[in-house]
């Protein structure tokens, strides 16, 4: 989509996720059954809502799906606008920006998927495209942190992934107050347990711009090569 005029997303549902964040599920106000958005997993849609100023949002569905879905948490500007509406409300998406995840050209590799809160929202968009050709890629692997367990997105999804042949891995940064029997600390501390045992492995990373950093460094002390290691 290049830029140009905005065009009217309506959306159809709203989706609790984790805490303070919700899953918006939009079609262009033109369409009747299928979105017709063209956009490469990992990419993000600029999104203007009321008078505030357009703001970016990952898209978490895949191109293939029916609709668009986009991970929305409670804060401030359009973030807060999109957040409080419902269905047959209206956002205006502006623009798609950012390169994604060149999924095909890794055909034959394992996929390692790195993500950190809202960032499973492109995570998830890149998975699911996978996961329909799931005899195109070796092993694929989720290692998906948050702060607490409250925190975690698509908690529905997870057994469908794991029943896919995901391996999925998740850790939580502050377990304190909770009933957790899985890893604590950060999502970057995962990547010693699996890396090893994969024979050609591609990571695509999600998060926020220290933990894509963080995590950039230490799989680069780990052996990869700067092109095994995808951002969107």
């Amino acid at each position: 989509m290049n830029k140009g005029k905005p065009r009217p997303l309506v959306i159809k549902r709203v989706r609790p996720q984790a805490s303070d964040i919700r899953a918006f599920d939009m079609l262009p106000a033109d369409a009747d059954h299928a979105h017709g958005v063209a956009f490469t997993p990992g990419q993000v849609a600029i999104l203007k809502a009321g008078d505030e100023r357009p703001a970016y949002f990952a898209f978490a569905s895949s191109p293939e799906d029916a609709e668009l879905e986009f991970l929305v948490k409670r804060g401030d500007g359009t973030g807060q606008v999109i957040y409080n509406m419902r269905p047959g409300d209206r956002v205006e998406l502006v623009e798609i920006v950012g390169h994604g995840f060149a999924l095909d050209a890794q055909r034959g590799k394992d996929l390692v998927f790195v993500a950190m809160g809202t960032g499973v929202a492109p995570l998830r968009s890149a998975l699911r495209y996978a996961l329909k050709r799931d005899d195109a890629y070796g092993q694929i692997i989720v290692l998906y942190g948050a702060r607490t367990p409250a925190d975690f997105c698509y908690r529905d999804e997870t057994e469908s992934w794991k029943a896919a042949g995901v391996e999925l891995r998740q850790v939580i940064s502050r377990p304190d107050g909770y009933e957790w029997a899985g890893s604590t600390g950060y999502v970057q501390s995962l990547l010693d347990n699996v890396l090893p045992n994969l024979s050609d492995p591609v990571a695509l990373v999600c998060g926020s711009r220290e933990m894509i950093e963080q995590t950039r460094d230490r799989l680069h002390v780990m052996g990869f090569a700067p092109e095994a290691i995808l951002t969107n």
